[in-house]
Parts: structure tokens; sequence; C-alpha cells
């Protein structure tokens, strides 16, 4: 199996730039041509089961006409014999990604499918034009998408969807949920039960635009209230999810607290970026400041000393996401997908 990559995020032509090309048929005007909808249009032009041969001819004759073509065959993006699961990531740059993307690519070669790979930088106009263009382009969805309108937008076809990390969002939709509660409560009393009282958080700032919950924060202020253990609102700094971003925070928390002794950061790039800007303002790790990641990435094993970290098993987190789909496309309605959890497991290191 040939795994694929689709761009997926520009589209078209700038209006600046004069062009003489023809605007594109699209699935919807088949649809709305032919009186049918867009899915129906869909599984006549991919030559699916469960659909009147008088109507695929209309429809098929329609669309020639009209000058249609869809995009994934005109792409040379997949084969009409073949199986596509459209994988959307958020950053393909972020190693937290690669990791799933292997865990999906490896179950989808196990079936027979393969997959087409899309990456929105967690951006909700990218979100939104890539859920769009997966009705035409594959036969189920597995995304992380960070945006309401997104998910809704997703979920609101025929097509078989998948939601990695769901957490809150969207009940109703199949998705892996990853136990943030459990292993925040575990690196966090950890932290605690190892003397630190004053305890920073440093935060993904794309929560602060997106209208999703952020279940790490919300841990972080629930735990430290049951401790008993108050929180500075400056404790709380948001980071750009990199590791400059996390540099970049953990220099302004300092700037304001200068007496924090731990630090618990949203992922392990932001985590490593603080850890990495303390020592380099002549802190001692974790003599002076400790500091607690998740996710366990790899490279946290490599910095100096290696990073205390909450682990999800990401590769894990893909099979199952494909195992979810490969029910849905079997027929099995979404409320009877069973829930899928990933349990983050605490591995302790030097920097905590």
């Amino acid at each position: 199996m040939a795994a694929q990559y689709a761009e997926g995020v520009r589209g078209g032509y700038s209006p600046n730039v004069p062009t003489n090309r023809k605007p594109r048929v699209t699935i919807d005007q088949v649809a709305q041509a032919t009186g049918v909808s867009r899915q129906t249009v869909s599984r006549a032009i991919n030559n699916k089961t469960e659909i009147d041969p008088e109507t695929r001819q209309r429809i098929l004759d329609a669309a020639q006409a009209m000058g249609y073509r869809p995009s994934r065959f005109a792409r040379g993006l997949v084969r009409q014999d073949l199986i596509t699961i459209g994988l959307v990531i958020a950053d393909v740059l972020n190693p937290f990604f690669p990791e799933v993307t292997a865990g999906v690519l490896e179950a989808a070669e196990r079936r027979g499918w393969q997959v087409v790979v899309y990456n929105t930088g967690s951006e909700r106009r990218k979100e939104l034009e890539v859920v769009d263009m997966l009705f035409d382009q594959v036969d189920a969805g597995i995304a992380f998408l960070l945006h309401h309108d997104a998910i809704a937008k997703a979920t609101a076809g025929n097509l078989p969807f998948v939601l990695l990390d769901k957490g809150g969002r969207a009940p109703a939709v199949p998705g892996v949920r990853i136990d943030f509660e459990g292993g925040a409560r575990r690196g966090l009393e950890y932290l605690i039960d190892r003397g630190h009282r004053r305890i920073a958080m440093l935060d993904d700032e794309a929560y602060l635009s997106a209208e999703a919950p952020n279940t790490r924060r919300e841990l972080y202020l629930k735990v430290m209230g049951e401790r008993g253990i108050p929180v500075d609102i400056n404790w709380i700094q948001p980071a750009h999810n990199s590791i400059d971003g996390g540099a970049a925070a953990m220099e302004r928390l300092l700037s304001a607290h200068k007496d924090v002794t731990a630090v618990f950061a949203y992922n392990d790039l932001i985590a490593i970026g603080a850890q990495l800007r303390a020592r380099a303002l002549g802190l001692g790790v974790p003599e002076d400041c400790a500091f607690l990641g998740f996710d366990g990435l790899s490279i946290g094993e490599l910095v100096e000393p290696p990073l205390t970290t909450l682990h999800i098993d990401k590769r894990r987190l893909g099979e199952i996401a494909v195992e979810q789909a490969a029910l849905l496309l079997g027929g099995m309605s979404e409320d009877e997908v069973p829930e899928a959890v990933i349990e983050p497991q605490l591995i302790v290191r030097a920097s905590a």
C-alpha cells in the first residue's frame, strides 16, 4: 500500500490572479441538478451499491454533461477499487502526529486500504476547507479537529467519521478518547506528593481562540483546588505549541514568578522548550524547578535531564481509529460503535 499525501488546504486560485479556467463543477451542483442528495451522487459516481441503476445512469449522464470531475480521480489520489481513509492531523511537524499516522497507516495496510493525509495547523478555516474535501475524496474520515463548527460539518453528512482525541466534544460521534483527566491527575499529584506547592502551567495558546474544552487546564485547576493549593493566575502562561513557544512562555513565567518550583506543561514540546530555557537562565532541574510534560514523545528522552511525562500510546490511538472506521464502513451505526479510551501512563525520569 502506498501512503499518499494531499495538501488539501489551499484550493483554487488567488482572486488577484487572472485566469481563464472555468470554476470546477461541484458535487452539490450535480445533486441540485438531479434532485438527489450529495451522498447519492457520490455513490453513483463511485459505483457503490444500494442505488437504483436508472438513478445512477441519470446522475452519471448529468455529471458528464455538466463537466463534473471527481477530484480524487482527476488528481490520481486513489483507485476506484480501494477503500480510502482521509486522515486529518493538526501539525505534520509536531512529533505527536507522525506516531499517530504510523498507527493509522499500519492498520489500514493490514486491510488493504490507502490513506490520504491532510494538515490543518488547527486553523479554523483550514479545518473547514479540509472537511469539505473529504466528502468528495475519501470513503471515511479520521480526524483531529479543534473547532466545533468543523466537527459539526464533518459529522452532518453520511460519511463515516471518527474523531481523534474526542474528549468532551461531539459525544454522539465515534472516536478515541484520551483520558486526560486521569493522566493529568496522576502527574499533578506526583508533583504535589514530591512537596511542590507552587506549580505553574504552560498552556496551549490555540485553545484561547477555539470553542473547545481545555481538559488539561481544567484538571490543573481542579486538582490544585482539591489539594488546597492556591493558584496565581500568572502561573498559567499561554504558549505556542512548539519548543520555542515553551521557552518564551517560561521566560514570561519567571519574570512574574521566580518562586515557582514546578511546571506542568500542556505537552512535551512546550515542556522541553521551558526546561531548556530554565537551564539557560541558570536554574537547576529539578533542584530549582521540576518539569512535567504530556504525550510521551521520544525526544523527551534526549534532553538533559530526561523529561518526566505522561505517555500516550499514539500508535495504538491511530490503530483504534481505523478499527472504528472499519465498523462504520461495515454498516454499524454511530451509536453502536463502542467507546475507546487511551490511558496516559506516568513515566518518571530525572526532570521531576
